[in-house]
C-alpha cells in the first residue's frame, strides 16, 4: 500500500483535506467545516480515516469530556450519471479552436465583398470581434496542443447554456484548467482580483468571469465522474504589448499566450486513469446541455 499525505485545499468556499497517495491520485477527503468524510478508494479507508481524524482533531477546538473527538461521517458519494453513448455530432473533442466563433461568422457574417466594402469605407462590422477573438482562440489553441506530448488532453469551444462558451479545456496531470482567452493587439493591460483594464480603460470582470466559469466547469465534471476535481480559471491575453498582474491576483492564472507552456510541467494532481475519466467526460457534450 502506497504512502498516505494528507494535503489541505482551501478554494472556491471550500475547506478541504484530502489523502493522497505519492503520485498525487486522492483516496479520501473530508469538509473541514462537518467533519464528513468521502471515500474513494475502499482499501484506503482505516489508515485515511485514522489520518483525517488526527488532523481534524488538531484543527478543532478543544474538545469537552463529552465529545473528546470531533464526529466524522462517511459521505456516500451520489449516482454518477449514466450518458449516452458518444457519437461524432457529440464529440468535443473533433472542435477545433475557436469552433463556437466559427460557426457565428458563417452564419452572421458579411459576404466577401461586403467585407471588402467595410474596410475601404472604414465602416467597422459588429462581428468585426469574432474575427479578432477567433485569431486569440487559434494561437492560444496551438500553444495548448504542444503540450498534448506531456499526457495533456485539451478541448475548444465548450457550448453551455444561455449563449456562453469555453474557450479551451486543459486536462492532465497538473489538473484541470478552464482557459479564457483574450486578444487586445497592442495594448498594455492590468489585472486585478477582479477587473482588469486595457489601456487605463473601463474596468472588466474578467478575472471574476473567469473564477464563475471554473466552477461552473468543477461542477459539471465532479457531478459526472465521481470524485473531486479542482478547476483552475486561467486568462491568456494574445498580442499584448504589457501584462501586469496585482500582487493579490492570486486566484487565476494569468499568461500571454506563450506563457501556457508553464502549465506543461505541472504534475501530482490527477493520475493517468482519473485524466481518462475526466477527458472522456468532459468530451461529451451532453453533459454540458444542462449546467
Amino acid at each position: 500500500m502506497g504512502e498516505l499525505k494528507v494535503v489541505a485545499w482551501k478554494r472556491y468556499g471550500q475547506d478541504r483535506l484530502y489523502v493522497n497517495l505519492s503520485d498525487g491520485t486522492a483516496v479520501a477527503w473530508a469538509d473541514r467545516r462537518t467533519g464528513k468524510v468521502t471515500i474513494l478508494q475502499e482499501p484506503y479507508r482505516r489508515e485515511a480515516l485514522r489520518l483525517l481524524r488526527a488532523r481534524l482533531t488538531r484543527s478543532a477546538k478543544p474538545a469537552t469530556a463529552a465529545s473528546p473527538n470531533p464526529p466524522l461521517h462517511r459521505q456516500e458519494a451520489p449516482p454518477v450519471p449514466k450518458l449516452p453513448p458518444l457519437t461524432p455530432a457529440h464529440d468535443l473533442a473533433l472542435n477545433r479552436p475557436g469552433e463556437s466563433l466559427r460557426e457565428k461568422l458563417e452564419a452572421e457574417g458579411p459576404t466577401l465583398s461586403q467585407r471588402l466594402i467595410n474596410w475601404l469605407l472604414r465602416r467597422p462590422s459588429e462581428l468585426d470581434s469574432y474575427r479578432k477573438g477567433l485569431t486569440g482562440e487559434l494561437r492560444v489553441g496551438a500553444e495548448l496542443q504542444r503540450l498534448s506530448h506531456h499526457g495533456w488532453r485539451v478541448l475548444h469551444s465548450i457550448e453551455l447554456p444561455r449563449k456562453v462558451d469555453i474557450d479551451h479545456l486543459l486536462i492532465g496531470p497538473g489538473g484541470v484548467f478552464c482557459i479564457n482567452t483574450k486578444r487586445h493587439l497592442g495594448k498594455a493591460v492590468w489585472v486585478g482580483d477582479e477587473m482588469a483594464r486595457v489601456n487605463h480603460g473601463k474596468p472588466q470582470p474578467y478575472g471574476r468571469k473567469s473564477k464563475a466559469e471554473a466552477d461552473r466547469v468543477q461542477t459539471v465534471l465532479e457531478r459526472h465522474v465521481g470524485f473531486p476535481v479542482r478547476v483552475e480559471p486561467v486568462l491568456v491575453f494574445v498580442g499584448v504589448t504589457r501584462l501586469e498582474k496585482a500582487p493579490t491576483q492570486l486566484a487565476v492564472r494569468v499568461y500571454r499566450e506563450r506563457e501556457v507552456s508553464a502549465l506543461g510541467p505541472l504534475s501530482g494532481v490527477l493520475s493517468p486513469e482519473q485524466i481518462d475519466t475526466v477527458y472522456a467526460v468532459a468530451r461529451h457534450r451532453c453533459v454540458w446541455l444542462t449546467t
